[in-house]
């Protein structure tokens, strides 16, 4: 805890103070529990700083008082007479109500202090409370107390670690919000009659209803989904109804489902901030991102008609090898999750099998001995634990062979070297394994190429039988693991 002192601030106390306030700052990366949060932070100010106890109190939702949610060192409890605190009341209330710091190194003396007593006793001569700001409402409030004196240049590292506490607990009261509302849709959808799934209509006939002037294709059989995926594919069955729909066909694949249409070309829309065509299922591609899926839209040479592919996996199925995300950024997070659907990977909500590899771009400190997959940045240098290095570019496939070799002891992205020169792909070969990783089918590479699907499936056949391949998963492994094709993106 710093010395107060007077006259010129004490910079290389201030650096070093900041970079402890860092650490604690660390360790919430990937918390989404505001109480665990909250418990870092405190637990941390006591063993980083030192403090007789610190306390965590969140504004409850009326913003008429505060609930103690975290308290370390002295007193862990967070039941006692403290637990609820009035907003303006006290000193705790009167930083939430105003959002002004304070620091006191005279506690004792102070006329708001409810037990002069206790502080003489106890030997706490410092208090120090910042509020936690948000948008410009005050969410919480952080409290120290230290039986050494404070100085002001305290108020500083409070700031600095605020400002990082506060960002984490609103993205974690975000997703609490945002689970319990999905708990509570689910849980009205299965008490619901009309929407029970075992009294609802299959998919199919329910887009037979708004497609009337269609009649829609089965594939497969027809499994139960969630309600979320339910309402997405009868939200872009109205979407192609509007664009007169003129041909549908619904698919049920092992691990998929996913619904193609044929529609006469839409007027492009623009939009009231630019000049730049909006597409009719904008809307859909947050939700399509989130679900894991992807929507493809594919516009004729002679614009008369639009080709849409709208495909997203089972929620919860079991797919190829296990992998748990855990990123530092809610961006890198959800695009990763993404990259992790789309390659057919298993999703863990937790790391608690040491066996499964975690995704990440940072460490905490009490990181486990899991294989690791490395996200280089620019920030942090790769660690020497890392099995697999991985950047932005990376594609699914690509994504996938990484895990696989992970999973088996391997490495991956560490500057790997082709097997040999004799098998080299073509440009023209390695354009078409290009498209591929992207996911594209054979038509699509097509199109994409100007060429023929004849010529497509001969170049494919042409590449198998260089790398020896049975498949073309094999095929595409290979050729990310040795460098020859890059993804754009």
């Amino acid at each position: 805890m710093p010395e107060p002192t007077s006259g010129f601030l004490n910079s290389t106390r201030l650096l070093f103070e900041l970079q402890q306030g860092n650490e604690i700052a660390r360790s919430l990366s990937g918390c989404l529990k505001p109480e665990a949060i909250a418990h870092r932070v405190t637990e941390g100010m006591v063993a980083e700083f030192g403090c007789a106890f610190a306390r965590i109190w969140l504004v409850e939702p009326d913003r008429t008082t505060l609930k103690l949610v975290a308290s370390s060192g002295m007193y862990t409890r967070i039941d006692g007479s403290f637990a609820s605190v009035p907003m303006g009341a006290f000193k705790v209330g009167k930083i939430a109500q105003n959002g002004i710091p304070f620091l006191s190194n005279a506690l004792a003396d102070e006329a708001w202090v409810r037990d002069r007593e206790w502080a003489i006793a106890n030997g706490i001569r410092g208090f120090a409370g910042y509020p936690l700001t948000a948008g410009g409402d005050v969410v919480g409030v952080l409290a120290v107390f230290s039986r050494q004196p404070m100085a002001p240049e305290f108020l500083e590292v409070l700031q600095s670690l605020c400002a990082t506490v506060t960002i984490a607990l609103e993205i974690a009261l975000q997703h609490q919000q945002e689970k319990q509302a999905w708990l509570q849709e689910k849980q009205a959808w299965q008490a619901s009659p009309q929407l029970n799934s075992a009294n609802r209509s299959p998919l199919s006939e329910q887009l037979a209803s708004i497609l009337a002037n269609v009649r829609p294709t089965l594939v497969g059989t027809e499994v139960p989904l969630s309600a979320p995926l339910t309402y997405l594919f009868l939200r872009a069955a109205e979407i192609l109804r509007d664009m007169q729909c003129l041909y549908c066909r619904l698919t049920y694949d092992t691990a998929s489902i996913s619904l193609e249409a044929m529609t006469s070309s839409w007027i492009p829309q623009a939009s009231e901030t630019n000049h730049l065509s909006i597409s009719p299922f904008s809307e859909l591609l947050f939700a399509v991102s989130c679900l894991g899926g992807r929507l493809q839209i594919y516009m004729g040479g002679d614009r008369r008609a639009v080709q849409v592919l709208l495909a997203v996996p089972y929620p919860g199925c079991v797919l190829g090898p296990r992998l748990h995300v855990r990123c530092a950024y809610p961006v890198l997070q959800m695009a990763f999750t993404h990259l992790a659907y789309l390659a057919g990977l298993t999703l863990c909500e937790t790391a608690d099998d040491m066996t499964v590899p975690i995704l990440t771009d940072t460490l905490t400190p009490t990181e486990r001995l899991s294989p690791l997959l490395w996200i280089e940045t620019q920030t942090q240098p790769v660690p020497k634990q890392a099995r697999a290095k991985l950047n932005l570019t990376i594609a699914p496939v690509q994504l996938r062979a990484a895990v696989e070799a992970v999973t088996q002891g391997e490495t991956w992205g560490f500057d790997q070297k082709p097997e040999t020169d004799t098998k080299q792909l073509s440009e023209r070969e390695q354009e078409i394994m290009a498209l591929l990783a992207q996911g594209l089918r054979d038509r699509d590479i097509a199109m994409t190429l100007h060429i023929s699907d004849r010529t497509v499936k001969f170049h494919i056949n042409n590449i198998l039988a260089k790398l020896n391949a049975k498949t073309r998963f094999q095929a595409l492994y290979q050729v990310t693991r040795n460098g020859w094709i890059h993804s754009s993106g």
